[in-house]
């Protein structure tokens, strides 16, 4: 899946991998879960990912021709486009009032979210599984008793004073 690679790269999985460019260290999208989550039946849309890839061919197969770049015909067209000409594809198709630009934010959104949340799965059970993305961000694991509590806050100061009526587990009266 280049496109979610395209958005967040990583390292290949091996060394004929064609579906991560190896752009960067580390995971990428594609090892954090970006196709799993496409395909999660409650979002709805991995019955439209074959026309959603027709339309990213098809894009590549224009920017090729536009660039004169020479595409292996072994490989679908964004495939087999270099790393830095599909970053320079995905600037064009997600610039402001391009055909389409929606379906491609969803896509790279989707592709984040993969990696930066690991949205597809229960935050407990990813950093049970140890995924790609919230390990290589180093989000933190739960305390025992599997609740995650920050005892240091973001701002560096207390924002609110707790409501008097607050219950010792922490919920509103």
């Amino acid at each position: 899946m280049r496109e979610a690679d395209t958005m967040v790269p990583g390292e290949k999985r091996y060394g004929g991998d064609v579906a991560i460019a190896g752009a960067a260290p580390g995971p990428g999208a594609v090892q954090a879960g970006a196709v799993e989550l496409l395909n999660l039946p409650d979002l709805g849309i991995g019955v439209l990912l074959p026309e959603l890839a027709l339309l990213v061919n098809t894009r590549a197969l224009a920017y090729a021709a536009t660039h004169g770049r020479i595409l292996l015909p072994t490989q679908p067209p964004f495939v087999a486009l270099r790393f830095t000409d599909r970053t320079a594809l995905a600037g064009e198709l997600l610039t402001p009032g391009a055909p389409d630009r929606q379906l491609y934010v969803l896509l790279a959104l989707f592709a984040a979210a993969a990696f930066d949340t690991a949205a597809h799965l229960h935050t407990a059970v990813a950093i049970r599984q140890r995924h790609p993305g919230l390990s290589w961000i180093g989000f933190p694991a739960p305390g025992a008793d599997g609740l995650w509590r920050f005892p240091d806050y973001s701002y560096g100061r207390r924002l609110a004073s707790e409501h008097p009526l607050t219950t010792p587990g922490g919920h509103p009266a």
